[in-house]
């Protein structure tokens, strides 16, 4: 057996499987009545897979300490042990877990709670967004919309 090429064939597939079981989680979401009021719930689901996928570095379907640290860094928001583990806390609900799996990750971001990476990734979200669209009359706001 020739194991020269399994590395990136390896790391291509395990991708795949974190995408399909990402996939099938937003799924679940899409048809959830308690989501049935979400505006524009499949785009917003779609970017926070990407998102989730970029924060989950040890490829394994959910972000640890490590993974949050260096995407805040990446941010160019650097953050205390302590302030990391506050974040991940808001993040799963207020118990303590050493992970952010995908279901506490949408439920943090599709939730009324106001987590503080939550915000983070919202004003970063947002600053991307601004770039991004095209001259003409600002879109109107929602109460949803502020901070």
């Amino acid at each position: 057996m020739d194991n020269s090429a399994q590395g990136g064939k390896a790391y291509g597939f395990l991708k795949s499987q974190q995408e399909e079981k990402l996939n099938s989680i937003n799924e679940a979401f899409l048809s959830d009545p308690q989501y049935a009021e979400e505006e524009d719930l499949g785009s917003k689901l779609e970017m926070f897979r990407k998102k989730y996928m970029e924060f989950d570095l040890n490829d394994k379907g959910e972000i640890d300490m490590m993974g949050l640290k260096r995407m805040l860094e990446k941010l160019g928001l650097a953050k205390t042990h302590l302030e990391l583990k506050k974040m991940m806390s808001e993040a799963v609900g207020g118990t303590s877990k050493d992970t952010i799996i995908y279901n506490d990750f949408l439920n943090m971001m599709l939730g009324k709670r106001n987590a503080i990476l939550k915000l983070i990734l919202m004003f970063e979200g947002m600053g991307k967004e601004q770039e991004e669209k095209s001259a003409g009359p600002p879109g109107r706001k929602t109460f949803s919309d502020l901070p």
